[in-house]
């Protein structure tokens, strides 16, 4: 290599004199945060017990337990099919909790002013952080669906079963920013949690995820029209087994569109003037 070409390559991964970083840098950056990430979830493996523990015990408890009153006696397999996907919208919302108690957690231990202090873009942290969530949810979604397989779920359509994951995927992803924005601003992991639960729990027993939404009351039903994880859920299903889905996936891709669009400016901007 040329002394040319090592300068060049070197001054595309430090900021240049108005404090830019080339796109090159940016990935590099990603990538060794990645990796801290991922080394970090090697030395504390209890950190994954969330993505395998939780679609083992959601899946089992309501399939054995709510399935045959939601469902009736003798269809399991039925509601199974009609749990899993609604599991798999759920999972992602989860798993992005921990996002940001981990993320608050990283700022009491003063990681996170080693990395503002480093020469790299405050957003590599970020997306670093949301692309080994990616993975942790590619775990989870993979033990939920093993489960469902031993407990009878039966998929028509292969290609819809992996565009189903991926749309869950970018859902989740899209849920992750809030979260971030919700580490950096708030003072511990407890707040992070508290408020969680009370966004989480009504979006997800106030959507199609364990059961229909037809025996519902007329002022509920209409708050499930507008819920994101109904569209998913309702998407993932017809997906997998068949049905209309351009409305409920297009519906999903909005949301998840306008969510990013709207939190990951907010949560780097955070991330970037916190004291």
């Amino acid at each position: 290599m040329s002394a040319a070409t090592a300068t060049a390559s070197a001054a595309s991964l430090v900021p240049d004199e108005e404090g830019r970083i080339g796109l090159r840098g940016n990935m590099r950056h990603i990538g060794a945060l990645v990796r801290r990430n991922l080394l970090w979830i090697r030395q504390d493996p209890e950190s994954m017990f969330d993505a395998v523990l939780m679609p083992i015990v959601f899946t089992l408890l309501f399939v054995f337990v709510f399935g045959g009153a939601i469902a009736g006696k003798g269809n399991q397999q039925e509601y199974v099919n009609y749990v899993v996907p609604g599991l798999m919208a759920m999972q992602g919302m989860n798993i992005a909790m921990g996002v940001g108690t981990g993320f608050n957690q990283d700022f009491q231990t003063g990681v996170m002013d080693r990395f503002r202090s480093l020469p790299i873009a405050r957003s590599s942290v970020l997306i670093a952080k949301i692309v080994v969530e990616i993975g942790r949810m590619m775990v989870a979604t993979a033990i939920l669906l093993t489960v469902g397989f031993l407990l009878g779920l039966s998929v028509s359509d292969v290609p819809g079963l992996f565009l189903a994951i991926g749309l869950s995927l970018v859902f989740g992803a899209s849920i992750m920013w809030i979260f971030l924005t919700m580490g950096v601003t708030m003072k511990n992991a407890q707040a992070i949690q508290g408020m969680g639960f009370l966004v989480l729990m009504p979006l997800q027993f106030g959507s199609s995820i364990f059961a229909p939404t037809s025996s519902m009351p007329g002022w509920l039903q209409a708050f499930t029209d507008y819920n994101p994880l109904s569209s998913l859920a309702d998407a993932a299903r017809g997906l997998m087994n068949g049905g209309p889905v351009a409305h409920d996936v297009w519906v999903t891709l909005i949301w998840s569109a306008v969510i990013t669009a709207a939190m990951a400016p907010v949560a780097i901007r955070k991330f970037r003037t916190k004291s």
